[in-house]
């Protein structure tokens, strides 16, 4: 299979995904002030983090469809991106500590993710 099918079928996947997500999210925000308080409303809230089983999935197919030396350079990359991360989580926790705002965990994936595109960027154009 060529790359560029690969691509394609990884982004039509991905993106599905993304998008089944999409609905499940605004359903169960636009749902949630109806229900109340228990374990239906809560079920209901939990609801968005099932389709993202369904982009864990479309990710670890398109590794298993790389080959060695794409596979190595985006496992390198990612682990990168989870020490960054890591490192910049540490570093607001003391910085917390000093006062500043409390953030949740829904900072922790867009910091992977701004990463993680920012060295494949980079890989992209230094390849070039």
């Amino acid at each position: 299979m060529l790359e560029r099918d690969v691509t394609r079928k990884y982004q039509k996947e991905l993106f599905g995904a993304i998008g089944i997500y999409m609905v499940v999210l605004f359903a169960s925000l636009k749902l949630e002030g109806s229900i109340p308080q228990g374990p239906l409303r809560t079920a209901l809230l939990v609801s968005p983090a099932f389709p993202i089983g369904l982009t864990i999935w479309a990710i670890a197919r398109q590794f298993r469809r790389m080959d060695e030396f794409v596979r190595m350079r985006q496992l390198e990359m990612l682990s990168i991106a989870a020490a960054v991360t890591a490192g910049l989580s540490l570093t607001y926790g003391f910085m917390e500590n000093a006062g500043f705002p409390r953030l949740t965990m829904f900072f922790v994936w867009p910091v992977m993710g701004a990463v993680w595109a920012t060295l494949a960027c980079g890989d992209k154009l230094r390849r070039r």
